[in-house]
């Protein structure tokens, strides 16, 4: 019988909270942290889950803009350190899986070369 090459659903719950996944899923999980919608599935992972949580401030007694505000007053910095540690993040997991922490920008250096091309074309230097 041949290795999966996709994570079971116990196996992505794991990999969510943070476990590594088994080499043979190596091209999953480059695809999962640098592949297109990986902005997505990152900001969803850390930012949907809590707020079932922070929706208990809204049974603390007083009117619901108290609640509100508390919520806020964490969420709105917890999307701002988890925008802003999410290239740190990447490269930490592909660290962890064995895979080369480069391919954590490799999306970045392909649309600076691109835009590179461009200008050159459009001025006249290629």
């Amino acid at each position: 019988m041949s290795e999966r090459t996709t994570p079971s659903f116990g196996q992505r719950i794991r990999y969510i909270c943070g476990r590594t996944l088994p080499p043979s899923m190596s091209g999953w999980v480059r695809d999962d942290l640098t592949g297109p919608g990986a902005t997505r599935r990152y900001l969803t992972r850390f930012l949907i889950p809590i707020i079932p949580v922070l929706c208990l401030f809204l049974l603390v007694p007083g009117p619901k803009w108290m609640g509100l505000a508390m919520m806020a007053l964490l969420y709105l910095p917890l999307i701002y350190f988890t925008v802003a540690l999410m290239y740190v993040y990447r490269r930490h997991r592909l660290i962890k899986h064995g895979l080369d922490p480069a391919q954590a920008d490799a999306g970045a250096k392909q649309r600076a070369e691109t835009q590179r091309l461009e200008y050159e074309r459009r001025h006249g230097r290629a």
